[in-house]
């Protein structure tokens, strides 16, 4: 499918053990125009080589800052209509793009779309209490496709959450009244592996009521709620 320019923005810290296959995921859309754009988050290990054996990717480096902040730079550097994400571990179906974008341009009222997404579980890991083999919603940056101009909008990620900051997100765009949309496909394959952050239950679960509470705070100064 070719459409607008789509600007793919993949953080990464450390991730040199399946950066190279997430990046052949989106390389291997079939949608084009695509630029990537890898924010290296202070990586230590051979990241950088991953990412510069690929001619036509965009590389930028910063100190560790987590992962909001990193995709926050990949806004700011994306010069496309529409963004989406990737989480440096997780992978796209080929379709992703041609069918989120799809949408967007013949939905000129919704701002972003999420899709349905897949779970991995890494041989030798322990589920984690939120594991489940069905596909899913996938609320999860990875599942987003959003006009830029939302951004403008809205703001971008809030840096200050290191976990929950897609739902801190999100409830800013629904008390926005951004319209948005959850396609039926599942189109993100997300690993889970010994090192994810969502493994974080805790700080997970603390991040999103903590996101809630501000949602509830800001609709009552705005008299939506009494």
């Amino acid at each position: 499918m070719q459409g607008p320019l789509v600007s793919v923005v993949i953080p990464v810290y450390n991730g040199e053990r399946y950066l190279d296959e997430t990046l052949r995921s989106v390389l291997s859309q079939d949608y084009e125009p695509v630029e990537i754009i890898v924010i290296d988050d202070g990586s230590t290990d051979k990241t950088a080589d991953i990412v510069l054996s690929h001619e036509t990717i965009r590389y930028i480096y910063q100190d560790n800052q987590g992962p909001s902040a990193a995709r926050n730079s990949g806004i700011a550097a994306a010069h496309g209509e529409f963004v989406a994400f990737l989480d440096a571990d997780d992978m796209w179906e080929p379709e992703k793009l041609s069918l989120q974008v799809g949408y967007l341009i013949r939905h000129h009222d919704v701002g972003f779309v999420y899709a349905h997404r897949r779970m991995i579980l890494e041989e030798g890991v322990k589920p984690p209490p939120w594991y489940t083999e069905d596909d899913r919603p996938g609320l999860f940056a990875g599942a987003l496709v959003a006009r830029k101009d939302v951004f403008n909008d809205i703001g971008v990620f809030n840096p200050e959450y290191r976990f929950g900051e897609n739902a801190e997100w999100l409830t800013r765009a629904k008390d926005g009244g951004i319209s948005m949309t959850v396609l039926p496909e599942t189109l993100l394959i997300s690993r889970i592996h010994g090192n994810n952050l969502t493994h974080h239950s805790d700080e997970m679960r603390h991040s999103v009521l903590k996101a809630l509470k501000s949602s509830i705070n800001r609709q009552r100064d705005r008299g939506g709620t009494k």
